[in-house]
């Protein structure tokens, strides 16, 4: 898929700040009308929106599959990885001032093949690949950007397997495996 033009990212962006903005104001989600986008933005599209503050995760919520149009995927993931990101209370308007918004487009992601955990490790492209795990209705996924926390691909794939709700050193013959790249805005 070819990247976005500026204008289009700029709007994204905008979308999840109104998204956000329009949520604390009212208590509840906004969701734009694609019909007023551009084609591109009313593409199906899987996306993450993560915020930051200072530096320091304050929310990530997205989609692994494109289910909605992009535009509408950008204001869900925004209001969520504000709002309902278990791993952090509801943001309040005082947190607003600082925040940084970033968002993760996802490129249809390849299974992978592998016969042991030495051969999945061999597989992953750190810094570049997303990752999802799943087994026996568990998943989890970590974008390419938690490479720059995590580098070494064994305590990537460590962590994820916890993320998934897995032991780290949980190893099946039916472990499933799909990697991803991402287009990342701004």
């Amino acid at each position: 898929m070819p990247s976005l033009d500026p204008a289009h990212v700029d709007t994204l962006l905008e979308v999840a700040e109104r998204s956000i903005e329009q949520s604390l104001r009212t208590g509840a989600p906004w969701l734009p009308d694609p019909e007023g986008h551009a084609a591109t933005l009313r593409e199906r599209r899987a996306t993450f929106v993560t915020l930051r503050r200072e530096g320091k995760l304050r929310g990530c919520v997205g989609t692994l599959e494109a289910v909605r149009p992009l535009v509408v995927d950008v204001a869900h993931n925004a209001w969520a990885a504000a709002f309902r990101d278990p791993r952090f209370p509801p943001l309040e308007a005082a947190e607003r001032e600082g925040l940084e918004i970033h968002l993760s487009l996802l490129l249809p992601a390849e299974p992978l093949d592998f016969g042991s955990e030495e051969d999945l490790l061999g597989q992953l492209r750190p810094g570049v690949d997303g990752l999802i795990l799943e087994e026996g209705g568990r998943r989890g996924t970590f974008l390419p950007a938690v490479w720059e926390s995590l580098p070494e691909p064994r305590a990537f794939l460590r962590e994820l397997k916890r993320k998934a709700g897995l032991p780290a050193d949980h190893w099946s013959d039916t472990l499933r495996a799909q990697r991803y790249k991402v287009e990342s805005l701004p």
